[in-house]
């Protein structure tokens, strides 16, 4: 949020106020004199080099504070100062300013400013307005924190969506007819699979050949692929051992 704003005039604060519980060096007296001069210099100094620019934002190292500047080129040495927190974009309250520096020159004309010599509290009545346009500024500030908030609960919710609908649209993998097959013996149980079978894994299904299981019981009963004991049930058919049924 903006915590201060500062109107200066020829190195002196014309108006000075403090939007805050907390008070800052802005809402004191002789430190507002000493800062109001600073601030001026400053702008002054960089006039001497057009190359440089104005001064328009600077960060304080010490706190959390950040100070935004607007010169208005219609009056010389008139300078808009605010104080503003991580709450604010320095774009919004640079916007606060200039509305605040058209205001204030269409409600006082420009001789009641030139002729101003410090008297304090000749533009008091002007802090409601600064107040107002403040509390625009905090507004826009949750404004767009909202929205923000709201759009990233959207882009969750539409990836979670996408995620949903792309799993509703998976097919179902088919299972293959073969699966139930039913191989069953054409020889006695008497003989002996080792006598005529190679591979143990050969030995394993034909051992589980009892004409109920179909060929994906067999499959989870040894923990062999489905298609790989379809594929040595063939070859025992072809052997004359079993059928498919």
């Amino acid at each position: 949020m903006i915590r201060d704003v500062l109107i200066i005039k020829d190195g002196l604060p014309l108006l000075s106020k403090n939007f805050s519980n907390t008070n800052t060096i802005f809402s004191q007296g002789e430190s507002l004199m000493m800062m109001s001069g600073f601030f001026s210099a400053m702008n002054s100094f960089s006039d001497q080099f057009e190359n440089l620019g104005t001064v328009s934002e600077l960060k304080l190292s010490k706190n959390d504070l950040k100070l935004s500047f607007l010169r208005d080129n219609s009056l010389p040495n008139l300078i808009y100062l605010a104080t503003f927190d991580e709450d604010s974009k320095g774009v919004n309250v640079q916007r606060a300013l200039r509305k605040i520096s058209n205001t204030f020159l269409q409600k006082y004309n420009v001789n009641q400013i030139l002729n101003w010599r410090g008297k304090k509290d000749t533009f008091k009545e002007f802090e409601e307005i600064i107040g107002k346009y403040i509390d625009d500024e905090k507004e826009e500030n949750e404004h767009e924190f909202k929205e923000k908030v709201e759009n990233l609960f959207k882009d969750v919710e539409e990836k979670l969506n996408e995620e949903s609908l792309g799993k509703t649209q998976e097919l179902p993998k088919e299972i293959p007819e073969y699966y139930e097959f039913i191989p069953r013996s054409k020889i006695s149980k008497k003989i002996n699979p080792n006598l005529y079978l190679t591979g143990k894994m050969s030995i394993d299904i034909f051992k589980q050949i009892d004409g109920e299981k179909n060929i994906q019981e067999i499959s989870k009963k040894i923990d062999i692929p489905p298609e790989q004991v379809y594929h040595i049930c063939k070859n025992l058919i072809k052997l004359g051992f079993i059928n498919l049924f």
